[in-house]
């Protein structure tokens, strides 16, 4: 059973930078693609950024586009999201999640599509 686990949030000031990380382990782990979702209080988990594990193909929501950049190293089992120019429309709680999938055309922006989840790390940013 593979779990994963993110790291790196915090408190930050508008304008700052956080790198959050998400390490997969418990096995073997080769997943079609690993988004980020995040959440804030009193709103629906919503897609932010996925990057398909073979090839590395990314995506992103607008909203991010230009300020979040996501990677992965496959050796260490682990996809990170480097977030830069935070505001904060940013705070949320931020979660990854592996896609199982055999093959899609692109990464999917759908939660329900995603098969293992994270706990979650807590962003939020300060005006």
């Amino acid at each position: 059973q593979v779990q994963l686990v993110e790291s790196g949030g915090g408190l930050v000031d508008t304008g700052d930078s956080l790198r959050l990380s998400c390490t997969a382990s418990g096995g073997t782990f080769a997943p079609y693609a690993v988004a980020w979702f995040r959440q804030a209080p009193g709103k629906e988990r919503s897609f932010v950024s996925a990057i398909t594990w073979s090839i590395g193909k990314t995506d992103y929501a607008d909203s991010v586009k230009g300020r979040f950049t996501v990677s992965r190293d496959i050796g260490k089992k682990t996809v990170y999201l480097q977030m830069n120019t935070l505001n904060p429309e940013d705070t949320a709680v931020y979660y990854c999640a592996a896609d199982r999938a055999l093959y899609r055309a692109s990464p999917s922006r759908r939660p329900p599509d995603y098969n293992s989840w994270g706990q979650g790390t807590q962003v939020a940013v300060s005006s």
